[in-house]
């Protein structure tokens, strides 16, 4: 996120980050985003019993801001399909691997698992499907002999702030769609 703000500040990207939303009351990035005069916001998943009730306040929250482009960054709860299809198009989201390879949690371990010499990062369209959705860009790091699952992360992450960078402004340019 932090990476996004700054590339929108200096005109690497040409959009305005109007908000940051999480659902951890104690994230970082809120901090960040405060001190950069963003308004934030949190809805706590964890005051919800029932995950349609969080999305639907999350989304209510969003939607106060009418923003181009939702993007997710470290969020790591899975979004129902109603949320999801509301934002359709404009929602994008980073993952640790070459999607499709490797959707949901521990890439960085099954990778290695699987012998793989090449791994990486996609910013991909989020669609109902978890980690299914067209990918926008992709970046590639090498695996090494040595690697272990934390290594091979840091690699990866090195990565992704461009990666998600680049790939907003693809979206932004209009040069990456989603085809419904």
């Amino acid at each position: 996120m932090q990476a996004i703000v700054k590339a929108c500040q200096n005109g690497t990207v040409n959009a305005e980050v109007v908000a940051v939303i999480s659902n951890n009351p104690s994230a970082e990035g809120l901090e960040f985003a405060q001190a950069q005069g963003i308004a934030t916001t949190v809805v706590d998943h964890t005051q919800f019993n029932v995950r349609n009730d969080f999305d639907t306040a999350l989304r209510s929250q969003i939607d106060t801001y009418q923003p181009d482009w939702v993007l997710l960054a470290g969020f790591m709860r899975i979004l129902g399909d109603e949320f999801v299809n509301h934002y359709l198009g404009k929602m994008i989201n980073i993952h640790p691997s070459l999607l499709p390879l490797y959707p949901g949690l521990n890439t960085h371990a099954r990778v290695l698992d699987a012998g793989d010499t090449v791994h990486g990062a996609s910013v991909h369209f989020v669609t109902p499907e978890l980690d299914a959705g067209p990918v926008i860009a992709q970046s590639e790091v090498h695996v090494e002999p040595d690697d272990t699952a934390e290594s091979l992360a840091n690699r990866v992450l090195s990565t992704e702030h461009s990666l998600y960078t680049r790939a907003l402004q693809l979206c932004v340019n209009g040069d990456a769609r989603l085809n419904s």
